[in-house]
């Protein structure tokens, strides 16, 4: 018998359809489920989808439905919201996506769903908070997608500047997956050698760094002045998150999770290495911060503390 991995998606603008692409070019999953706020965008996403069956690696089952359809699903993926435009912040839509985010969550949870919630709306640290105080569901059970672009977006560009294969360097973003991000080099590596030690020894200029984080963090300001949305990155890493989970492959990934004073913070989703499985997350990978670091989560924890207490908890709170 095979075994069943199911896929609900939430939302069928760029970002999830690009997910959706990704993972019928990829295969490993049997059935995908679209819903959409407009049906009928779902039904024709749905038929474009199915018609390149007969190209993609393994039999997919793709179709609309509705928030039914979530009951026996693996796992539910929230892409839905409003989008970020020119000149607008990720934390600048956290309002009115919350009240989305709310809705959506509740419709899910009524179905009788017990799988595992993927989110990715803007802002995500925040939207994965809403889904998991709405849902009720175990903090290892949310998992937002955090810095995992802002992530291969440090790695791609790395890679390029040392002129190494993107894959052999292991680096994160960590904090909120926005401005406040920072990039903890004390803990990069290159293969198996520190990237302070490759910089040194090859005599680059420590100052570069700055400037790849730089180019990292306005990406997506760039991308959206350029092309009005920024989808093709995070929809593959949607992908590869859903493969982690479902390949119960205990991949390490920067996800946006719920602190409980790891980091000195508690009450909040940001992101932080994990270890993702069959179960969602199996555990934080805690690194060693240096005061600098530190000061730096500090700072994103506390931009998002704000926002939750000032925006969020009312929007959760009051029916």
């Amino acid at each position: 018998m095979v075994e069943r991995r199911k896929i609900v998606l939430v939302g069928t603008g760029f970002v999830g359809m690009s997910m959706a692409y990704s993972l019928l070019n990829q295969g490993g999953v049997n059935e995908l489920v679209l819903i959409d706020v407009v049906k009928e965008k779902a039904e024709g996403e749905a038929m474009d989808l199915s018609h390149g069956m007969p190209f993609a690696p393994t039999k997919m089952d793709i179709k609309a439905g509705d928030y039914s359809d979530c009951k026996d699903a693996n796992i539910v993926v929230i892409t839905a919201g409003l989008n970020q435009k020119p000149g607008q912040t990720r934390l600048e839509l956290a309002k009115a996506n919350a009240k989305i985010m709310k809705d959506i969550t509740k419709q899910v949870v009524a179905s009788g769903f017990k799988g595992i919630f993927v989110v990715a709306s803007n802002p995500v640290d925040l939207m994965t908070y809403v889904v998991y105080k709405t849902s009720g569901f175990p903090k290892e059970k949310v998992i937002g997608s955090g810095t995992v672009l802002d992530t291969a977006r440090l790695r791609f560009l790395i890679g390029e500047y040392l002129e190494v294969a993107s894959k052999n360097v292991h680096a994160y973003i960590m904090g909120e997956h926005g401005d406040s991000s920072f990039v903890p080099w004390n803990h990069c590596y290159v293969g198996c050698k520190k990237l302070i030690d490759v910089m040194k020894e090859t005599g680059k200029d420590l100052s570069d760094l700055d400037k790849i984080y730089t180019d990292v963090q306005q990406a997506a300001y760039e991308i959206i002045n350029k092309k009005k949305a920024t989808y093709y990155g995070i929809g593959i890493a949607l992908t590869r998150l859903i493969k982690a989970i479902l390949g119960d492959q205990n991949a390490i990934m920067p996800v946006s999770m719920y602190q409980d004073g790891e980091y000195g913070h508690s009450g909040m989703f940001i992101g932080v290495p994990a270890i993702i499985n069959r179960k969602g997350i199996k555990e934080m990978v805690k690194l060693n911060l240096d005061a600098e670091d530190q000061e730096k989560f500090d700072h994103s924890c506390e931009l998002l503390s704000q926002i939750i207490k000032d925006q969020i908890d009312e929007i959760i709170e009051n029916d």
